[in-house]
């Protein structure tokens, strides 16, 4: 099967922030740096982004909004897109996923998947 011609491909990196946590108070601070790379044919614009955010004790959180930071970037076939974001958690170790809404150049309206990935502070996973 061809590869569709409207394909945002998301990586993500996280880093816990101490300076911003307090443990004492169930308070884990996280950075994520997401990289959108449009690896498609079409140039696509994203409009809004879904997360589902999953705490250590199994309590959810969606978050819905247009744009990420207040950017809807549009992406060139081959070109990325990259920021920075960060979420506060109840629990030491958590997980996020979710999806980017996107409009191709042509009208198309599609998402882009984000796959799982985990949070944790340093020393939480044994």
């Amino acid at each position: 099967m061809a590869a569709s011609p409207y394909q945002i491909d998301v990586s993500v990196e996280t880093r816990y922030l101490p300076e911003q946590s307090t443990p004492e108070q169930n308070r884990y601070a996280f950075a994520y740096t997401v990289t959108l790379h449009n690896s498609g044919a079409v140039a696509a614009k994203l409009l809004s982004r879904h997360w589902i955010i999953t705490d250590g004790d199994g309590r959810v959180q969606e978050v819905r909004g247009a744009g990420v930071i207040g950017q809807q970037p549009h992406l060139e076939p081959g070109q990325s897109h990259t920021y920075s974001s960060g979420t506060v958690m109840a629990t030491k170790v958590g997980n996020m996923h979710g999806s980017y809404q996107m409009v191709a150049d042509d009208g198309t309206r599609f998402d882009a998947p984000i796959a799982p990935f985990r949070l944790a502070m340093p020393g939480a996973l044994h």
